[in-house]
């Protein structure tokens, strides 16, 4: 049973400081934050020193090793394409018996497709 109001996990983005204010950031991070509140998930951005090109998206439910649920290599995606690459991750993983809290909320991942 969980102990907060948050359930299901949280979604996570991954990027570079320097890609931080590039139009594909901004692209993943609102579609990244549309299927979190549809899904009621927290989002945490996360940026590294680093430099790196790819944008990744992990889902992250309590102490579980993060899952990689999308990847921006270089090219412009719009939000609608990111949108639709996070609803289909995480349709795939609510069948999986280890994420079973993604299980009840299958039916608003796919009603919005």
């Amino acid at each position: 049973m969980c102990m907060l109001e948050n359930c299901n996990g949280k979604l996570l983005v991954y990027a570079s400081g320097f890609a931080s204010h590039g139009k594909r950031l901004k692209s993943v991070s609102i579609a990244t934050e549309k299927m979190a509140k549809l899904l009621k998930l927290d989002v945490e951005i996360v940026t590294f020193r680093e430099k790196f090109a790819p944008i990744y998206v992990y889902y992250k439910n309590g102490e579980e090793e993060p899952i990689p649920i999308y990847c921006n290599k270089n090219g412009e995606s719009s939000i609608e394409e990111v949108y639709k690459a996070l609803r289909n991750m995480i349709f795939v993983l609510s069948f999986h018996p280890k994420h079973s809290a993604l299980t009840h909320i299958r039916k608003e991942v796919m009603q919005f497709s």
